[in-house]
């Protein structure tokens, strides 16, 4: 019944031109994928990211990925070691918040953590 309800205003308001103007009218949705954040967390880190406030979990992860993409990318020796020193301090880093926070023994951390591990390693 409420779904009839909310259908209905939607319509009207459609018809009275009302999202006509707005932002974005014409173009395709750009939709965020967040599989590999755990659901029970999802709606936290976008309302994060709406504020363009990221915890630096999430950043070094986003980061470890965009370096790992450019190791296996890479063909030059000495910039390739260089990617990997990065990638070990990130790694580091984010071993060291992940213990400070006490993330390590909760069971979404680890749902989340082999994620990552996998996308990262294949493994």
């Amino acid at each position: 019944m409420l779904s009839w309800l909310a259908d209905q205003m939607i319509e009207e308001a459609m018809q009275k031109g009302e999202f006509d103007d707005l932002p974005g009218k014409g173009k395709p949705l750009e939709l965020e994928d967040l599989s590999h954040v755990p659901e029970e967390l999802r709606a936290a880190y976008k309302i994060m990211k709406n504020a363009n406030i990221m915890p630096e979990e999430l950043t070094l992860r986003q980061e470890m990925l965009t370096l790992t993409d450019l190791i296996t990318a890479c063909q030059h020796d000495g910039e390739r070691q260089e990617l990997r020193k990065r990638l070990d301090e990130k790694t580091l880093r984010l071993n060291m918040l992940t213990a400070q926070n006490g993330w390590a023994n909760n069971p979404s951390y680890g749902r989340y953590e082999n994620k990552i591990r996998k996308r990262l390693t294949g493994f």
